[in-house]
């Protein structure tokens, strides 16, 4: 689960909620017919601008934001020279024997690929094609947070749009005109809130996470392809090491330091 951004956007509802309650009162900034346009037309225009599967799959998406759970480099190297060891010492075949022991179903299949004897080039292909779709799926998902974004501003103006024809359309009694204008200007306030709290801090979340994920795919096929070549097995982490930061390399040697005493 990632704290920061459930942190994060707790921590801004906190503040911004506080602000009011010192402010003006949260009862000026009740309005449910500015909120039905609002969001309303946010999801209509999303409905139309993306296909049907696209919007639904919106939920799962966010969910990736939420709970993620990836190997982090420096675990993802150790488990590929690991790999490395038992081809190494057993033969390309005995990989097979990992199969049940890992988890994650693309270092499955890049394994199987290896144990089946997959051309070099064939497997680097197939591999590297299945994380580009899955870069591709990911800013999808992003394009409709960042439609969404763009969408809750402009709906949140039309509310108020309406808001304010409606008052002008009855001007009769001028001490209500503060109010109404007040009033009119709440949809604004939720389409600028909900943008930018929720749907563009999600969308470069999500883009992180595809960059992340993006990273450890392509180890993964670098490990592999090392492995398969044949390479000893310290030649595969220096060629990985590539791969970490400098702090993450500082934090590998100390790991094989310890395991070392």
């Amino acid at each position: 689960m990632d704290i920061a951004t459930i942190g994060g956007i707790i921590l801004g509802l906190v503040l911004i909620s506080a602000s009011i309650i010192m402010g003006p009162g949260p009862a000026i900034f009740i309005d449910i017919p500015g909120l039905l346009i609002c969001v309303g037309g946010t999801m209509t225009s999303t409905m139309i601008h993306f296909p049907m599967s696209r919007f639904v799959g919106l939920f799962s998406v966010v969910k990736k934001t939420f709970l993620y759970k990836l190997p982090s480099p420096t675990e993802e190297i150790s488990r590929m020279v690991k790999l490395a060891r038992v081809a190494r010492s057993e033969g390309l075949l005995a990989l097979e024997n990992s199969l049940d022991e890992v988890k994650d179903p693309f270092v499955q299949k890049a394994i199987q690929l290896v144990v089946d004897g997959t051309d070099p080039n064939v497997l680097n292909e197939v591999l590297t094609t299945e994380v580009e779709q899955l870069r591709q799926r990911h800013m999808v998902g992003k394009s409709v947070l960042d439609h969404m974004g763009a969408m809750f501003p402009s709906f949140g103006m039309i509310a108020t749009l309406i808001g304010l024809v409606g008052m002008m359309s009855n001007m009769k009694d001028a001490t209500a005109i503060g109010e109404g204008m007040a009033t009119a200007l709440v949809a604004t306030f939720y389409g600028s809130l909900l943008a930018n709290l929720v749907c563009i801090p999600l969308a470069g979340k999500l883009e992180l996470r595809s960059k992340q994920e993006t990273l450890s795919r392509q180890l993964v096929i670098e490990g592999i392809s090392a492995i398969q070549a044949g390479l000893n097995p310290r030649l595969v982490e220096e060629k990985l090491k590539s791969f970490l930061e400098p702090k993450q390399r500082v934090s590998l040697r100390l790991e094989h330091a310890k395991k070392a005493a």
